[in-house]
This record gives structure tokens, C-alpha cells and sequence, in this order.
């Protein structure tokens, strides 16, 4: 089965053979690649195997699933977001997420993790879903805070990453507080 979620703005889905150089140029930008796993500067030839397994891979059974995030008004590729479903708990996944520099600022990341978040809990009824972040990248945590995430942990100096040892904060969100979240803000949105 293919992965195809769509939101107001955005079709999420996998990736193709016609992303690559879009792909392959945004994570060379060293702002977008600050804060990610990946390295810097990230081989041509890794991103065609990235590309290639992404697009073959089946979601419910991939290690990390990276979902290409499209704009539909242009169809052009401007990020992606992923989730992994955890071996030992198949209930359980952790997110992430990345955008190329130009689309910054503009509710894309908001948009596409709130429906991974929809997909993950409503479709695939997942228990609990986590994410960390650098505690120097204010708008990923501010994100995952505005999405309801709860921060559980403060880590200190705990990664030695690019250099450097890093401190992270690790947040989660339960489905049944997805579920309250996600109620109080469609009242919300009623309400207006």
C-alpha cells in the first residue's frame, strides 16, 4: 500500500524518482541540516538510495518512513516528514521532520505533522508517539509544544553530534491526549 494523506495545502506522500535533485539540494543546506542526522554535505549517491528505498518501502513496515510533503498548488516538493513504528512496542513510533529553507514561517510543518499525527493515531491507532529535538531549535520545540506535544525530558550534554555534545529535550503525546487536543481545537475552530 502507498502512502497518500493530503491536507488543505499539502499532498504528503511517497517519494519518486522526480524528487531527487529537489531533495538532494535541501539537505546540502547547511541551516536545514543543522539540527539533522544526516551528514553534511550529504552525498548525491546516498539521496539516490534514499529515494529509491523511500519509494519502495511499505509503511507500516519501515524503520523510518520518510513521507515527501508536496504543495498542491505547484506540485513542488518543499520537505518531508517521518515517523518509525517501534520493534518492541508496535503501539509506540517517534517523528521527525525537515523543510527547505524557503518555506519557513509558513504553517507547513504545523500542517504535515498535524496529519502524520491524524494518520498515526486515527488510522493506525498508535498508543503514544515521541519526538526530540535540539533545545536550540526553538521553532521545532515550539511546534511540537503548539501540536501538544509534553516535554518529559531535559537532557544535558547527552549527544555527542557534529562535534559537539548537544542537550535535548524529548517529548511524547498519548492518543487519549491527541484526542483531547485535537477535540478542544476542532471547538475552537467552531467557535470562530
Amino acid at each position: 500500500m502507498k502512502l497518500r494523506l493530503e491536507t488543505e495545502r499539502l499532498i504528503l506522500r511517497q517519494f519518486t524518482a522526480a524528487d531527487l535533485e529537489t531533495f538532494f539540494a535541501y539537505r546540502n543546506d547547511p541551516d536545514v541540516a543543522r539540527y539533522q542526522g544526516w551528514e553534511y554535505p550529504y552525498p548525491h549517491e546516498k539521496a539516490v538510495e534514499f529515494i529509491r528505498a523511500m519509494s519502495l518501502a511499505v509503511p507500516e513496515h519501515s524503520s523510518w518512513l520518510q513521507i515527501a510533503l508536496e504543495l498542491k498548488s505547484t506540485g513542488q516538493l518543499i520537505g518531508d516528514v517521518a515517523f518509525f513504528i517501534k520493534r518492541e512496542d508496535e503501539r509506540q513510533a517517534m517523528i521527525g521532520y525537515s523543510l527547505a529553507r524557503p518555506f519557513w514561517g509558513n504553517g507547513y510543518a504545523f500542517e504535515s505533522v498535524s496529519r502524520l499525527l491524524l494518520f498515526l493515531f486515527d488510522d493506525l491507532q498508535l498508543h503514544r508517539v515521541s519526538a526530540e529535538c535540539d533545545v536550540e531549535n526553538a521553532p521545532s520545540w515550539k511546534l511540537l509544544e503548539k501540536l501538544g506535544f509534553r516535554r518529559e525530558a531535559h537532557l544535558i550534554e547527552n549527544l555527542f553530534f557534529k562535534g559537539a555534545y548537544c542537550s535535548e529535550y524529548h517529548y511524547a503525546m498519548l492518543l487519549r491526549e491527541w484526542q483531547e487536543h485535537h477535540a478542544s481545537r476542532r471547538d475552537q475552530t467552531q467557535a470562530a
